[in-house]
């Protein structure tokens, strides 16, 4: 997918890795896109709205009952359907599974559950690699396929609790890379 003239959705949550977000942001915005953020609460831990907004120049919605963010009727409905592409990146390990059970209690999910099936969907997990091999995670995994999700799956690398393994964002370049290539 050429990424210019896109109208692209970019979630962030609650991993470690979420200071990568306004690097992917940047680059999206290079290829030519138009970018609105949704960020979770764990997230706003590891990287501000307001880093995010001055990026993209987009309003950063990170509360489901936000009246600032409650333009042309139900937000989430609306941005959902004008959506090229939807990515979570980072998506945490309650992210993931919270979509692939239908929960959406948080601005991001309940985003998530509302998008068309046309619209591209794209997770880049991040978490330790425990998390990451963990059985209900994997299945989450499996579901989110099943439902339509593309997994761009971790990387191996140093990971924030010090352990070489599997469970590292993906570079910014890979995951632009797999976007232009796959999707």
């Amino acid at each position: 997918m050429k990424l210019n003239n896109k109208e692209i959705i970019l979630g962030v949550s609650g991993s470690i890795s979420a200071y990568k977000a306004p690097l992917l942001l940047r680059e999206f915005i290079k290829k030519g896109a138009n970018v609105n953020t949704i960020i979770t609460e764990s997230a706003k831990n590891f990287v501000t709205k307001l880093t995010l907004q001055n990026l993209s120049k987009n309003d950063v919605i990170d509360d489901m009952f936000d009246e600032n963010a409650q333009f042309e009727g139900s937000w989430h409905i609306k941005l959902a359907h004008k959506a090229d592409l939807f990515i979570i990146a980072p998506a945490s390990a309650t992210t993931l599974g919270k979509i692939a059970n239908g929960i959406s209690d948080n601005a991001l999910t309940a985003l998530a559950i509302a998008l068309p099936d046309r619209v591209n969907k794209v997770l880049c997990p991040a978490m330790d690699s425990t998390m990451w091999d963990n059985k209900a995670v994997q299945r989450n995994i499996k579901q989110l396929e099943k439902d339509g999700f593309n997994i761009v799956e971790p990387e191996e690398g140093e990971l924030a609790s010090g352990i070489i393994s599997k469970g590292r964002l993906p570079e910014i370049n890979n995951i632009v890379e797999y976007l232009e290539n796959n999707i």
